[in-house]
């Protein structure tokens, strides 16, 4: 798939950032920003799929999503784009606070996504993301 941009070359690489929290958005955008990173977000799953689809060849890098949010949640966001767009699912890492509950367990050992556990430290957002980039990342 050909980029609209790209991290490699000298192009700027890109992020989207799905979560429902503002705060979170927020925090994860100026991160991101300082990086040098484009940043583009939603609020939920649906506002995801939608930008990604909407535009064929969006690119996106990196995509991180909350798992839980109201509306199209991260595991219907991870179904939905398994089946339109497969090839970003190795871009994609998971971000949620409930890691015991038994949907959770079951979704992460299903599609073993990467998944980070809130709260996190951004060097383990930093080295995370880069080895997504950097197309080292053990996804599906």
């Amino acid at each position: 798939m050909t980029r609209d941009q790209s991290g490699a070359g000298g192009a700027v690489p890109r992020v989207l950032l799905i979560d429902d929290e503002d705060t979170i958005r927020f925090a994860l955008r100026r991160f991101f920003s300082k990086l040098g990173w484009e940043v583009d977000d939603a609020t939920d799953g649906g506002a995801a799929l939608r930008k990604i689809l909407d535009a064929p060849r969006a690119y996106y890098d990196v995509i991180i999503s909350d798992l839980r949010m109201p509306g199209l949640s991260g595991v219907d966001f991870h179904d939905q784009l398994a089946s339109a767009r497969p090839e970003l699912l190795p871009h994609v890492v998971f971000s949620t606070g409930d890691l015991s509950s038994s949907d959770v367990a079951d979704f992460v050992q299903r599609t073993n996504c990467l998944v980070l556990q809130k709260p996190f430290e951004l060097s383990a957002l930093r080295e995370t993301v880069q080895r997504i980039a950097s197309g080292d990342s053990p996804g599906p």
